[in-house]
């Protein structure tokens, strides 16, 4: 019999219905564990971190909580914003704190038109659909470079100054990931997407990496859109789209569309990747805290299931990562939908399908 693998799971539900749905995912993750004979199984430790964690410490996170992240297989993470910290503060302070200091520099966010969903894309009533956002997630135009001076002129003159790093290196990483995706799609193409017109320093320089890579994957198909073009493309054009990689803001914007062409951002997972594993990588779905739902339990935890699903594949589960996909997929094709779907379910009575439909999986093999 093969060694019993621990994985040891940090736990950050965060803020508002983060929560909710990490209890979800956790209990989806335990099932899937129990039904595996001895081969796996999860060691869970919850991390307090959050905006209610602000309102008692003045941080979001502890100050050595990324010495603490460290010793982690993984981190299964929520959502994180509330009331009383503004935006900014919170997300730099607990999330981009994790995934900059981690190099978690792929941000995989895949589009998933799931049975029994009504999209509003009409193309999805009769075409197949399915491509993922490959995001940079380290540099871009979310770098954190810049500040805000001359405040000292007094009220209408203070200026600020935001700028986009791109880095040969960030570029070619990121390119080069997209493009080994592809490799293992049934469709092997990916798009490249800037806006290289008006921003010609940066942006161009990716345009230039991307075609110098490129000319190493000669058996993947190539085009390089500009993000306001892609945009529509996402609507008017998706069966064309397979691999879709982008800068930091771009792919962030163009994977939240795509989403909601799949019917919900609640059903939108990713994968936040340290691919050489020199730290823990992150995963998470990509709605946010949602405080007009929070504690109501009528939260869709698919985004949370799906984002442990590719926590499965980065251990190496791919088998169970299909599995629990497929009950996803059952789950919503039995009329098991949350009211951001069109359905009544709530977060536990979907929690519940999930967990059903795997145990009917394992019965039926």
């Amino acid at each position: 019999m093969a060694e019993h693998q621990v994985f040891k799971i940090a736990s950050i539900p965060a803020d508002g219905v983060g929560k909710e749905v990490v209890a979800a995912g956790r209990k989806v993750l335990d099932a899937l564990a129990e039904q595996s004979n001895g081969k796996f199984s999860f060691e869970w430790t919850e991390f307090p971190w959050g905006s209610e964690y602000y309102a008692e410490h003045g941080v979001m996170m502890d100050p050595n909580g990324l010495e603490e992240l460290k010793n982690f297989d993984a981190i299964l993470f929520g959502a994180v914003g509330w009331e009383n910290v503004p935006d900014h503060v919170s997300l730099w302070g607990l999330r981009l704190n994790i995934t900059q200091n981690f190099d978690q520099w792929a941000n995989i966010r895949p589009v998933r038109f799931l049975p029994g969903v009504v999209s509003p894309l009409r193309t999805a009533d009769d075409t197949e659909l399915d491509w993922v956002v490959v995001r940079e997630n380290s540099e871009g135009e979310y770098a954190g470079l810049g500040g805000r001076n001359l405040s000292g002129r007094g009220p209408g003159n203070e200026v600020a100054i935001q700028s986009s790093l791109f880095t040969e290196k960030g570029c070619e990483r990121i390119i080069r990931f997209a493009f080994d995706l592809a490799r293992t799609r049934a469709v092997r193409k990916v798009s490249s997407v800037t806006k290289s017109n008006a921003q010609q320093y940066g942006m161009v320089l990716w345009d230039e990496v991307f075609a110098r890579v490129a000319a190493d994957y000669p058996d993947v198909a190539t085009e390089s859109v500009l993000v306001d073009a892609m945009s529509a493309k996402f609507i008017l054009h998706p069966e064309e789209l397979s691999v879709v990689v982008a800068s930091n803001l771009n792919a962030d914007i163009l994977s939240d569309l795509g989403s909601a062409l799949a019917g919900s951002l609640g059903l939108a997972a990713s994968a936040n990747l340290n691919p050489e594993r020199r730290f823990p990588s992150m995963f998470e779905p990509v709605h946010g805290s949602a405080p007009d739902i929070a504690g109501k339990g009528i939260s869709n935890p698919i985004g949370t299931v799906a984002s442990a699903a590719l926590m499965l594949d980065h251990f190496g589960l791919h088998a169970e990562a299909r599995r629990v996909e497929a009950a996803i997929e059952a789950t919503t094709a039995a009329g098991h939908l949350t009211r951001d779907i069109g359905g009544t379910a709530d977060t536990n009575e979907i929690t519940e399908a999930i967990v059903e439909a795997l145990a009917k999986s394992l019965t039926s093999a």
